[in-house]
C-alpha cells in the first residue's frame, strides 16, 4: 500500500506513513495561470492506495482530488482509501429555502464515486447522523477526536472544567471530559445572524476554575468569544479553547485572544498555527483495522 499526499497535507501524511510504516509520495501539482491544475502521480501504483488531503477551503481541492483519484485508477489502483481529516460541505443537509443546493448530498455522492473507503474526523453532521448516508461509499468511517483532546487538556491544565459553547458541542465536550474524569457543562446559544450570537451559561461555580471551551470546529469564533467573556464575568481564573478543526485566520485568532482566551489548541486535521494534537495514531489504527478486514471496526 502507498500513501499519496497533496503538498499542503504532506507533513500530516508523513506522520501517518511513519505510524503505518508505509511509503509516502507527494503528488506533484502545477497551477497554470488560469488556475487549472496539472497533477502527476508516480508511474508505479500498487493496487491499494491512500489518498490524503484535508478538504478545508475545498473548491479547488475537490477538482484536484478528482484528477488524482481517476489517475490512480488509470495507473492500476483497485482500492482507494480517502483520508480527509476535515470533510467539507457537510452542514447543508437540507433545502432551507426553495432552490438551494443540498450540498451534503451532492458532494457526498461525488466523493463516494472517487473512493472505496472514506476516513474522516468529527464530520459536522446535523440531521443526517450516519456518515455513510452522507457519503454512500463502501465504507465511510467517522472518527472522534474528543478523547484525544481531553487527554491533551489534562496535560495542560490543573483540574480543568470543560465547557461546550452550545448544545451542538455537547457530544464532544462530554466525550473529552469522560476521557479524563473532568467536570463539564454545556452553554445554550441563540444565533441572531452570521456574526451575532447570544450565549447563556448554566448554573455552576466557575469561580477560580481553569476553563477550557471545547468544540468540533472554530470558524468565525463569535460563539467562543461570547462564552469566554461570560466565563470571565463569572470568575473563571483562566479560559482556554480546544477544537478538532481550526478554520479561523489570524484576525479571528487576535479577536479570540482579545476576548480573553489565553490559549487555543487544535488537532492537525487542518494545518494551522494552533495545531498541538496529532491525529496520526487514530488514523493509523483505523487503516490497520480495515487492512485486516475488520469491517465491524470500520
Amino acid at each position: 500500500m502507498l500513501i499519496l499526499a497533496f503538498p499542503d497535507a504532506l507533513p500530516q501524511a508523513q506522520d501517518l506513513a511513519r505510524a503505518l510504516q508505509l511509503p509516502c509520495v507527494a503528488i506533484e501539482v502545477h497551477a497554470f495561470p488560469d488556475q487549472e491544475s496539472l497533477l502527476r502521480l508516480p508511474e508505479a501504483i500498487p493496487e491499494r492506495v491512500i489518498l490524503f488531503r484535508g478538504l478545508d477551503r475545498p473548491n479547488q481541492k475537490l477538482i484536484e482530488l478528482l484528477l488524482a483519484a481517476e489517475t490512480a485508477r488509470h495507473l492500476g489502483a483497485r482500492e482507494i482509501i480517502l483520508i480527509a481529516p476535515y470533510l467539507c460541505y457537510m452542514r447543508q443537509d437540507k433545502e432551507f429555502m426553495p432552490g438551494q443546493a443540498v450540498s451534503q448530498a451532492i458532494i457526498g455522492r461525488f466523493l463516494a464515486k472517487l473512493c472505496d473507503t472514506l476516513i474522516t474526523v468529527d464530520p459536522h453532521l446535523h440531521r443526517v447522523t450516519d456518515l455513510r448516508t452522507a457519503v454512500p461509499t463502501q465504507r465511510a468511517i467517522s472518527l472522534g477526536a474528543a478523547p484525544l483532546i481531553g487527554r491533551f487538556i489534562a496535560g495542560q491544565c490543573d483540574r480543568p472544567l470543560l465547557v461546550g459553547p452550545d448544545a451542538e458541542s455537547e457530544q464532544w465536550v462530554r466525550q473529552a471530559a469522560d476521557a479524563i474524569g473532568a467536570d463539564h457543562v454545556v452553554a445554550s446559544k441563540v444565533r441572531e445572524g452570521d456574526t451575532r450570537v447570544h450565549i447563556e451559561l448554566p448554573d455552576f461555580d466557575y469561580q477560580g476554575r481553569n476553563v477550557v471551551l471545547v468544540d468540533d470546529m472554530v470558524s468565525t469564533g463569535h460563539t467562543l468569544m461570547s462564552a469566554a467573556s461570560l466565563l470571565h464575568e463569572r470568575g473563571a481564573a483562566r479560559v482556554d479553547a480546544a477544537c478538532t478543526h481550526a478554520l479561523f485566520g489570524t484576525a479571528t485568532q487576535r479577536a479570540l485572544e482579545q476576548a480573553g482566551i489565553a490559549r487555543i489548541w487544535s488537532t492537525d486535521s487542518i494545518p494551522h498555527p494552533s495545531n498541538r494534537i496529532a491525529l496520526a495514531e487514530i488514523l493509523a489504527q483505523t487503516v490497520r483495522s480495515c487492512e485486516a478486514g475488520m469491517d465491524s471496526a470500520c
